[in-house]
């Protein structure tokens, strides 16, 4: 970030934040029904930039619309009508940002709110039948309510670089939308709206203008890489809160008080407040994407434009991640040297995690051996933690407040927390809908959940992997639930992630009224938490001269290759239509290349987090490892298969590189029900195999694995996705 300064900040805001939703009604009969966390989500907002960032109120344009707290039913805003974020009033306060702001100045603009999709306004510019996504207003029930569509909202942005701002867009909001359970509200509905416009509607510019701009965006090959509707352009940057097909959770960070946030929001602000120099938005990004999806795995964050600008500024910058040494002390008792540093819970590092510390100044904290000490966290708190100082040979240990930690170890969740979830009964209105509600249950089904719920809560214990979330809290524990099991109206258990959407391919469903099927739920709860254990195992260590030097790609797919030819050459594969999101086609082959680019000899393997909760060893097949040699690569084929009834399913390909041996068959899982048998490699030895045995226990002896910071120069690993597609 910027440095402070007493000159009034270059910055300037539009904040728009929607709770309430005027009475509307679609052509299906849905509504944007009216939403809790939005307005909340500004006003931090506001606060931040008030606050921290010294932007005077006159420089902030703000709209809202909130729901009256003493009369919750009211379908009316408590705002003035001037000051709530109708279609007019958004337009009217994007056109008065650019006349408020100077030429070179900052300009952050942030939505919280639903998102929508409609059926096009402007055939004539994408083609008939084509979608229209955008901002949905609080009016949008009024008969001129309308959406600010994304051909619009690219012309208003386009206006504002016109004028050599800086632009910076984040869309706290979703396309898609669906019923969720728990606490978890998703910004957005899975409808198409195709309600007539009016005569009087009137566009943000001509067809024609609008054309010319959506035309400039579209052509360089950005289709489908939109994120809130808007295509990518290098001109600002644009945060959005996920994939357009993805849900955007509102979600009560805060246990306590139950207010909730939009998790983009949350995120956010959490990590802006903990700024380092240089930070860049790529940077912020990097740990908003982790943060969010671990928490709600069908929410993935998207960045475009220019991520590696400074937050903030025009400069641009490199990646660098860093947290404070607030204070250094030394304990009388214990004659150990203790430091207190800017992170904890909210970071999302746990009791065990490991630091190297770099005197305040340092330009490169990527060399080793300008390290002075390391820090291992002792006692975490909620954003400052409690470590002990442990010297590095050769070096003075000399640690003083302002020095720089970087984190060189990463924890990982062993023991997994669920919450079993009351559903409601549906109402005869309900009952009466074509669909009816998953979160709502028929009457018959509702009377058996008590009872449903409580055999889970009865086999439970004693497993040692998992544990139920309302009767268990640690201080070493993060807020977070893991999985939710509900019953549906098929009077079945579902097991869902921690948003409440059920897992797929977690067959063969099992009726609540089966008097085993409580024990096997938890078994299968079990089996999650190991394959997931497995999927987190990363080295965080950024510093060994192993991290990077792992290079793991899918380079192609052939219809042509048998088994026995000679692996065809890169250029002689079919590309993927979609480099990012490689797919491969049933009775296709699909060529893995891994290559050594490190200086040291590594023994490589490969896992296939499959689809079904497997974990196979997929290379070498015969054998525990392959020796790769530096500088060499090899190219390994598959045939993409796929068994169900799916279409189509996801795998992710585990690689590991290590300099010694290690057995990665205490890995692997059979399919989910499948009993996992248990002493199946070696427990000892290198410090990677002591790693894996851990995942390996039948009942794990830490909560949360910390890969120790001094062994982590000694392996690595990488992860890549693949859809194979009938």
């Amino acid at each position: 970030m910027a440095e402070e300064t007493n000159q009034i900040p270059n910055l300037y805001a539009l904040l728009i934040g929607i709770d309430c939703y005027m009475p509307n009604r679609l052509p299906d009969g849905s509504r944007y029904k009216s939403l809790g966390g939005c307005v909340r989500d500004i006003n931090h907002v506001e606060a931040f930039l008030k606050d921290t960032r010294k932007v005077p109120e006159t420089q902030i344009l703000k709209l809202m619309a909130s729901i009256n707290p003493e009369n919750p039913d009211q379908e009316e805003p408590v705002e003035p009508q001037e000051k709530q974020p109708t279609r007019k009033n958004i337009v009217d306060s994007f056109r008065k940002l650019g006349e408020m702001a100077p030429e070179g100045a900052q300009v952050y603009i942030q939505y919280s709110g639903h998102g929508g999709r409609a059926k096009t306004v402007f055939p004539d510019i994408k083609g008939t039948g084509e979608i229209d996504e955008g901002l949905v207003p609080t009016d949008i029930g009024t008969s001129e309510g309308q959406y600010l569509r994304d051909l619009e909202l690219a012309q208003l942005l386009k206006e504002l670089v016109d004028k050599k701002l800086t632009v910076t867009l984040v869309l706290d909001c979703c396309h898609s939308g669906g019923a969720t359970r728990g606490d978890a509200e998703i910004r957005g509905m899975n409808v198409e709206d195709d309600k007539p416009l009016k005569d009087t509607f009137e566009p943000v510019a001509s067809l024609e203008v609008l054309a010319a701009t959506w035309q400039s965006l579209t052509s360089a090959g950005t289709r489908g890489l939109k994120a809130g509707g808007v295509p990518e352009s290098r001109d600002y940057v644009l945060l959005a809160a996920c994939r357009q097909n993805e849900f955007a959770f509102e979600f009560p960070f805060n246990r306590e008080t139950k207010e909730k946030n939009g998790a983009l929001t949350y995120w956010l602000l959490d990590t802006l407040k903990q700024p380092y120099p240089g930070q860049t938005y790529k940077d912020l990004f990097e740990r908003i994407n982790a943060k969010i999806h671990s928490q709600f795995p069908t929410q993935t964050p998207i960045l475009l434009g220019e991520g590696n600008r400074k937050i903030f500024g025009t400069e641009f910058g490199e990646t660098v991640n860093t947290v404070t040494v607030m204070k250094v002390e030394f304990d009388a008792e214990t004659k150990e040297s203790q430091a207190v540093l800017a992170v904890g819970q909210a970071n999302g590092v746990s009791k065990g995690a490991e630091f190297a510390i770099y005197p305040n100044g340092t330009i490169d904290l990527t060399k080793k051996e300008n390290r002075i000490a390391i820090a291992r966290i002792i006692q975490r708190g909620s954003t400052q933690s409690l470590c002990k100082l442990e010297p590095i040979e050769g070096k003075e240990q000399k640690v003083e407040q302002g020095d720089q930690a970087v984190q060189i170890s990463a924890s990982i969740n062993l023991v997994r927390k669920v919450s079993l979830i009351h559903q409601e009964k549906a109402t005869p209105e309900e009952l009466a809908q074509a669909n009816l509600p998953s979160n709502k249950l028929r009457p018959e089904i509702f009377e058996g959940q008590d009872a449903a719920l409580q055999a889970i809560k009865n086999a439970l214990p004693g497993n040692g992997w998992v544990e139920l979330a309302e009767e268990f809290v640690s201080s070493d524990d993060d807020a977070g639930i893991d999985y939710i099991v509900a019953v549906n109206n098929l009077g079945e258990y579902e097991i869902c992630d921690s948003s409440g959407i059920p897992l797929k391919n977690i067959n063969p469903p099992l009726k609540i009224d089966d008097s085993s099927a409580a024990a096997t739920i938890v078994k299968r709860l079990v089996h999650l938490a190991k394959y997931k254990a497995t999927s987190e195992l990363d080295n965080a260590d950024t510093d060994s001269p192993l991290s990077g030097k792992l290079t793991v790609e899918w380079l192609g797919t052939s219809d042509t290759f048998e088994k026995g030819d000679p692996i065809p050459k890169k250029n002689q594969l079919k590309p993927f239509a979609d480099p990012s999101k490689p797919t491969a086609k049933v009775g296709e082959y699909i060529f893995l290349s891994i290559r050594n680019d490190s200086s040291q000899t590594l023994n490589v393997a490969a896992l296939n987090l499959e689809a079904d909760w497997a974990i196979e060893k997929i290379f070498p097949q015969n054998q525990k490892f392959w020796t790769l040699e530096p500088g060499k690569d090899i190219i390994i084929p598959s045939k993409a298969s796929l068994d169900g009834k799916g279409n189509k399913v996801e795998n992710t390909v585990k690689v590991f590189g290590t300099l010694d041996a290690a057995d990665y068959q205490v890995l692997e899982l059979p399919s989910l029900d499948q009993p996992v048998p248990f002493g199946r490699g070696t427990r000892s030895g290198n410090v990677l195999a002591a790693i894996l045995a851990a995942i390996d226990d039948e009942k794990p002896q830490t909560r949360k694995l910390t890969v120790a910071a001094s062994p982590s120069t000694e392996w690595t690993t990488k992860q890549v996705l693949l859809t194979i597609a009938k």
